[in-house]
């Protein structure tokens, strides 16, 4: 494993029952960069990030960050790790009965001996970032007003080496779904963060991401830098880059023909 990588997956096997979801899936993310983790639905880009993160265990293979093999640590040291690790969650994942101050200092408190007047400077900073400072302290309005970026705000709350982002862009208006993928660069760049990014929104990924990896049938189809994705013939990544319906992505769960559920014979033209 280089220096200059931070995650690194081989030969990654996991299964839930008779169901492989990964199938020997293997990536490398680098330092300081942000990746994609593109794909349709069901095809294992949020169980890639509970395996990162230690949640699951895997059937095979490994998952390195930092050159630890994840599902190798102890208790002790899982829970070092992911102090180190950010997460925001599908729909910000926030506590509804916490404002925003709270829910980001929330971890702070649970974490580190910090004093209060530390956490309140840190807190301020961390809602600058993503432009919620003026959020009061006892505000919950806030929280449903903004909560991607309260989601976000609590991920960088413990100023993690490595951020994941679980569909960070899933409802949100035009206005806010720029606004949040541009903070996750600039925060990226401004912190020396490294992200991965679990996204169906493919255009709005394009803009902000360094590296994409596209995940099928449990393994990486296909990958590559963004200049190179935007222009692939790839018959996946095109479809899945320009929403076609047709190629090796297909809409319908495969069934046999209609008539035959009917009893009738099939229809000859």
């Amino acid at each position: 494993m280089s220096s200059e990588t931070l995650v690194e997956i081989k030969d990654l096997r996991y299964a839930c029952g008779e169901h492989h979801v990964l199938k020997g899936l293997n990536l490398e993310h680098p330092r300081g960069k942000v990746v994609g983790l593109l794909g349709s639905s069901g095809c294992g880009k949020t169980t890639l990030l509970r395996l990162i993160g230690g949640q699951l265990q895997p059937a095979g293979g490994h998952v390195k960050v930092a050159g630890q093999v994840v599902h190798e640590l102890n208790n002790s040291d899982l829970y070092h790790l992911r102090r180190k690790m950010g997460m925001m969650f599908q729909a910000g994942g926030l506590f509804s009965d916490l404002s925003v101050f709270d829910n980001v200092a929330y971890p702070m408190r649970e974490h580190t001996d910090l004093s209060e007047p530390m956490i309140r400077d840190l807190v301020l900073m961390k809602l600058d970032a993503v432009g919620l400072r003026r959020a009061r302290t006892d505000d919950r309005r806030t929280v449903r007003r903004h909560v991607a970026a309260g989601g976000l705000a609590r991920a960088i709350a413990l100023d993690p080496m490595l951020i994941m982002y679980d569909e960070p862009f899933a409802g949100l208006d035009p206005i806010s779904l720029d606004v949040i993928a541009n903070i996750i660069r600039r925060l990226n760049d401004a912190l020396g963060l490294t992200s991965v990014v679990v996204t169906y929104d493919i255009a709005e990924a394009l803009k902000i991401i360094d590296y994409a990896y596209f995940i099928d049938n449990g393994v990486v189809v296909a990958e590559g830098p963004v200049e190179e994705i935007r222009d692939s013939r790839h018959p996946f990544v095109h479809q899945f880059v320009h929403g076609e319906e047709d190629g090796p992505v297909r809409f319908h769960f495969p069934a046999r023909e209609l008539a035959q559920d009917f009893g009738l014979a099939a229809v000859t033209r």
